[in-house]
């Protein structure tokens, strides 16, 4: 993700996050995909992000890129279910997950939404997964997001303002790839 505001992000970095984030679970799931369902056992698990489910400042790429994840993760499991494969698609829709990536971000309300440690998240997605479950939003708090879209749209946008999620990216220094040394793209 580039972490920067839309006419500052660059060509490139806007591209790499697509690829990354949008692209790479397709053909990654279309090599894996046709072993799964020649045994009919197995999930095929989708990281995208809160961010997949609300618009936020400062992740145009990232967040659109996010959302394509969720629909990607969405529609497999309909496949799969239309098509009666015991195989799952599970979409894992965290908060900011403490891995360097988003360093520097702040919650307004870690009560509420902290950034979350990377290995419960690994012990609730083995869970989710074991469970049979389609979709995982962490903390719980992500799961409010839903039903407060029914709210109207000022309304909504407001709440997200309140509760601080387009402020979070305000610190934000990501880690820099040694891929990208130099460039304005963080990973």
């Amino acid at each position: 993700m580039t972490g920067a505001r839309l006419e500052d992000a660059t060509e490139d970095g806007i591209r790499r996050t697509f690829e990354v984030n949008a692209l790479a679970p397709y053909w990654l799931t279309r090599a894996v995909l046709p072993g799964m369902r020649a045994r009919d056992r197995g999930a095929v698990v989708t990281v995208a992000s809160a961010a997949g489910l609300v618009g936020v400042a400062r992740q145009t790429d990232y967040s659109a890129t996010k959302h394509a994840a969720v629909g990607f993760a969405e529609s497999l499991a309909a496949e799969l279910r239309k098509d009666g494969s015991r195989v799952t698609s599970l979409a894992v829709c965290p908060f900011y997950i403490d891995t360097g990536m988003f360093a520097g971000v702040r919650s307004r309300v870690p009560w509420l939404l902290p950034v979350l440690d990377p290995h419960h998240v690994a012990q609730e997605v083995l869970d989710a997964v074991e469970a049979g479950r389609t979709r995982l939003l962490l903390p719980r708090a992500v799961g409010l997001i839903a039903p407060l879209r029914a709210l109207p749209a000022p309304v909504f946008d407001r709440t997200m303002d309140v509760l601080g999620v387009n402020a979070t990216m305000d610190g934000f220094t990501g880690r820099r790839s040694r891929l990208f040394a130099g460039r304005e793209t963080a990973r």
